[in-house]
């Protein structure tokens, strides 16, 4: 089945059509959407990058205070659970300011690209209470305004964020011949230096060693994060005294400095490896779980042409011509798909705020690192009455896909066999009849085809889809059916 561009560019580089926007042209509008995405600011953090990065300085402050209380042997329970329901109701708004997002977006593409990096480099948030304000902040002001330049910028930006050291460790990791080591008998933490070359740089199976993984965390010992100033420094006195070799490159010296893990980080982003992980990465994401090579191939070449430079990627995969073939080559992962189902209904802001939460907040919504969100109150968004038999955060916890908590820092899965079963489907059901009766309203299903699924609908499923005992149920079948599902 051939598609048109338009619809095509919607659904499988975007997050699906939207009645309020317009078509889209072809490759050109697509790399328009990723400037442009580059230079907006998101909807999260509510607060905006500098009020968040205040409340990360204050909540860092109260959290050592009460460490203090503490070992003073003061009670210090009460004052815990306040400043946790605080960021539970912090969290909560952000990951709703988040599906809003990807909904109102005009820039698919590059909503697209940003969930894309941002599962990439994976942070999870329930590492600790404070990474609950801190992973949408990750992701507003590094993954987002960098995800068009230079793939060695992005990686050591990423890299030297307070956010990706704490949940990999970092902070943990001692020279043990350091100063700091010898005195306290602290030791070197792997965690970062692995997945600094096994995730995100040259990929398993990249030629690397255990030995090029244990040499590599040898260079980043001495990268400490501050969250009282949320900056990254590197101290001499953690740092792994000598000489290290990583990948037959040599690092250190008489001296250690900061330099020594910018120049690691900087040539593993120039391996070779690195190419070929991230351009097939982009392309199984995009195009399908068997990604054509000759697409590969030429991702391939533009990073060698542009040194890395990723908008000259996103270019060679939307230019080629196996990227606009063989349509529904993808399962739509979760997000996509509640994303896509409350784009086709065009909802807006205020049927947003009616989708984020249902009824009372019980113990296990939002659960992250053993904590309660805060209740929601009257007077909050959520309370608004046009949705309020959806709630997006819990059905997208259900199906698997917790905002900003993957699984491991491998992120979710991208393949259709990880999100095709029978817990899944069921779920994606129940979602799709809550949004019917919600939002369907008195809508004509056959017409709702025409809008959600455009020419990629089926002559048997518009004939099922017609066949329907009802309104709502037709809508349903729409939300249900395979086309919607793939892209």
């Amino acid at each position: 089945m051939s598609l048109s561009v338009s619809s095509t560019a919607a659904m499988r580089f975007g997050y699906g059509l939207r009645p309020s926007e317009p078509g889209i042209s072809g490759p050109d509008e697509l790399l328009a959407q990723v400037e442009r995405g580059a230079a907006a600011a998101p909807l999260f953090p509510r607060e905006g990058l500098a009020g968040r990065r205040e409340q990360i300085v204050r909540y860092a402050s109260e959290f050592k205070e009460l460490r203090l209380q503490k070992r003073r042997g003061e009670a210090t329970e009460e004052q815990s659970r306040a400043i946790n329901k605080e960021l539970a109701a912090l969290f909560r708004a952000d990951s709703e300011a988040r599906i809003a997002q990807a909904v109102l977006s005009p820039n698919g593409f590059h909503e697209r690209l940003a969930s894309f990096w941002t599962n990439h480099f994976a942070i999870g948030s329930g590492k600790n209470p404070m990474m609950r304000i801190m992973v949408p902040a990750f992701e507003a002001e590094v993954v987002r305004p960098l995800l068009a330049g230079r793939f060695s910028t992005l990686v050591q930006t990423v890299s030297l964020h307070p956010a990706m050291m704490i949940y990999l460790d970092q902070t943990q990791s001692t020279g043990p011949n350091s100063v700091v080591g010898m005195e306290k008998g602290k030791g070197i933490n792997e965690n970062f230096a692995r997945e600094l070359i096994e995730l995100h740089t040259l990929g398993v199976g990249g030629g690397y060693t255990q030995n090029d993984v244990r040499q590599a965390a040898y260079v980043l010992s001495g990268l400490a994060a501050d969250l009282e100033t949320m900056e990254v420094r590197f101290q001499p006195r953690r740092a792994e005294p000598g000489r290290f070799t990583v990948l037959g490159k040599t690092y250190g010296g008489e001296k250690r400095a900061m330099d020594d893990c910018l120049d690691l980080i900087d040539d593993l982003s120039a391996h070779p490896s690195t190419a070929v992980h991230i351009c097939r990465k982009l392309a199984v994401h995009f195009v399908s779980d068997e990604a054509p090579q000759a697409l590969i191939d030429a991702m391939m070449a533009a990073w060698s042409r542009s040194d890395g430079d990723l908008f000259q990627v996103y270019r060679a995969l939307v230019q080629h011509p196996s990227a606009w073939e063989n349509p529904g080559g993808k399962i739509k992962l979760p997000f996509d798909y509640v994303v896509s189902s409350l784009r086709a209904f065009d909802a807006d802001e205020v049927a947003l705020s009616g989708a984020g939460t249902v009824g009372p907040v019980t113990e296990t919504d939002g659960m992250m690192g053993g904590m309660a969100p805060a209740p929601m109150q009257d007077d909050q968004p959520s309370a608004v009455p046009v949705a309020k038999s959806l709630n997006s955060l819990n059905v997208l916890r259900r199906m698997g896909q917790q905002l900003w908590a993957p699984p491991s820092p491998a992120g979710f899965e991208d393949d259709s066999e990880s999100w095709m079963n029978a817990n899944q489907l069921t779920e994606r059901i129940g979602w799709a009849r809550r949004l019917s009766a919600s939002l369907g309203k008195d809508r004509d299903p056959r017409e709702f085809a025409t809008i959600a699924l455009a020419d990629a609908a089926r002559d048997e499923t518009i004939r099922i889809i017609g066949q329907a005992p009802s309104k709502a149920i037709g809508i349903t079948l729409v939300l249900a059916s395979p086309e919607f599902n793939r892209r």
